[in-house]
C-alpha cells in the first residue's frame, strides 16, 4: 500500500511568494527613490531660493527681535531677583541681630532666678537701689517687648521678601526657556537658509544675498562713504541724529550676528541702537519697541537719523541716511550696508531726536 505524503510546497511557492514579490517590489521603488529616479527633491532656480531664504530670513529676524526682548526681560527679572536677595540677606542680618538681643535679656532673667518683684523688694539689702533699678527695669522691659515686636515684623518682612523672590525666580525661568525656545527657531531657520544657499554657485549666492535688485547693496567704508556720511549727517535734523549717522556709515562692512549690539557685530535692531547710544540716546532693544520710541514721521518726511522700518510686525529696522537710502545690518549672509528704503515692505518711521 503505498504511502500518502503531503506534496512539499516550492520554498518560493503560495502566499510566502507573493509577500517576497511585494517586499522586492517595495525595495525596488525605495532604491529608485535613493538613486534619484524617484520622488528626489525638486531642483530650485536660484529665483526661487532667493525667495524661500528671504523668507527665510524674514522669519529668523522676527524671532531674533522676541529673542532680544525675552532676553531683556531675562535681565531685568535677573537684577530684580538679586535686589529681593541681597535685601533679604540684609534683613536677616538684622534680624539676627535682633535675636541675640532678646537671647542675652533671656540669659539675664534666668541668672536673677526669675523672682517675683516683691519677694526682690523684701530680700534686698537696699530698697531705695532696689526700687531705682525696678524703674529700670520696668522700662528695659517695655524696651524688650518692643525689640519682640521688632523682630516679629522683620520675620513677615523677610518672608514677603522671600516670596517676591520665587515669583521672580519663577518669572526668570519662564524667559529662560523662551529664549532657549527662540534660540532653537533662529538656528533652525539659518540653517535651513544655508543648506538652501549651499546648493548655487557663487556667482548665484552673490546674487541671491545682493540688495534686492540683483546687485549687492554697498557694505565698504571708501572715502566716498565718509564724504556721503558728512554729507547726511550735516542734513539731519539735530547733532545727535547726526551722530547716530556717522556712527552707522562708521559701521559699514561689520558682520551681522543675531542678539548682537555691538561693537563689532550686529543684528539689525542692535545697530540701530548702539547707533544712538554713540549719541547719548538711549533706545529700547527691540524693532516693536523702537518705533514707539519717538515721533512716528511719514514717508514723505525722512530725514538722515530717522529710523525706518519694515514688514507687517514691524521685524526689521535700519537708520536713514537720506536719498532714499538706509544703513541697516540684513542678515547672517551681509554684512552692515546701504540699501534703498523700498527694498522691503515699509511699516512706518520714527524720529528719536
Amino acid at each position: 500500500m503505498a504511502a500518502h505524503r503531503k506534496p512539499r510546497q516550492h520554498p518560493m511557492g503560495g502566499p510566502a511568494a507573493r509577500t517576497a514579490a511585494t517586499l522586492a517590489l517595495a525595495g525596488a521603488a525605495t532604491a529608485t527613490a535613493f538613486d534619484g529616479t524617484g520622488h528626489a527633491e525638486p531642483q530650485l532656480t536660484p529665483a526661487q531660493v532667493k525667495a524661500k531664504v528671504d523668507k527665510l530670513y524674514q522669519e529668523a529676524e522676527a524671532a531674533t527681535e522676541k529673542y532680544d526682548g525675552a532676553k531683556d526681560e531675562a535681565a531685568t527679572a535677573q537684577r530684580r531677583l538679586n535686589t529681593l536677595r541681597d535685601e533679604t540677606a540684609r534683613k536677616q542680618d538684622k534680624l539676627n541681630t535682633a535675636r541675640d538681643a532678646l537671647g542675652s535679656f533671656a540669659a539675664a532673667q534666668y541668672r536673677d532666678g526669675g523672682f517675683a518683684p516683691a519677694l526682690q523688694l523684701a530680700l534686698s539689702g537696699d530698697p531705695d537701689q532696689y526700687l531705682d533699678d525696678a524703674a529700670f527695669a520696668e522700662r528695659a522691659g517695655h524696651r524688650q517687648a518692643a525689640a519682640v515686636s521688632q523682630v516679629r515684623e522683620q520675620l513677615r518682612e523677610i518672608e514677603q521678601l522671600r516670596g517676591a523672590a520665587r515669583v521672580e525666580l519663577t518669572s526668570l525661568r519662564s524667559r529662560q526657556a523662551q529664549l532657549r525656545r527662540q534660540k532653537q527657531t533662529i538656528t533652525g531657520k539659518l540653517d535651513e537658509a544655508r543648506r538652501l544657499l549651499a546648493r548655487l554657485t557663487a556667482q548665484q549666492q552673490s546674487e541671491v544675498t545682493g540688495d534686492g535688485t540683483g546687485a549687492p547693496g554697498r557694505a565698504s567704508r571708501s572715502a566716498s562713504d565718509t564724504r556721503d556720511a558728512l554729507e547726511q549727517a550735516a542734513s539731519a535734523t539735530n547733532a545727535r541724529a547726526a551722530m547716530a549717522v556717522s556712527y552707522a556709515y562708521a559701521k559699514l562692512g561689520s558682520p551681522y550676528v543675531w542678539g548682537a549690539t555691538g561693537p563689532n557685530a550686529f543684528d539689525c535692531s542692535g545697530l540701530v541702537q548702539a547707533a544712538y547710544r554713540s549719541a547719548g540716546i538711549s533706545l529700547p532693544r527691540t524693532t516693536y519697541a523702537q518705533i514707539n520710541a519717538g515721533r512716528r514721521v511719514s514717508r514723505s518726511e525722512l530725514r538722515p537719523g530717522d529710523l525706518v522700518f519694515f514688514y507687517s510686525g514691524v521685524s526689521h529696522v535700519g537708520i536713514y541716511v537720506g536719498n532714499g537710502q538706509m544703513i541697516h545690518a540684513p542678515n547672517p549672509s551681509a554684512p552692515v550696508r546701504l540699501a534703498p528704503v523700498d527694498l522691503m515692505p515699509f511699516a512706518g518711521a520714527t524720529r528719536v531726536a
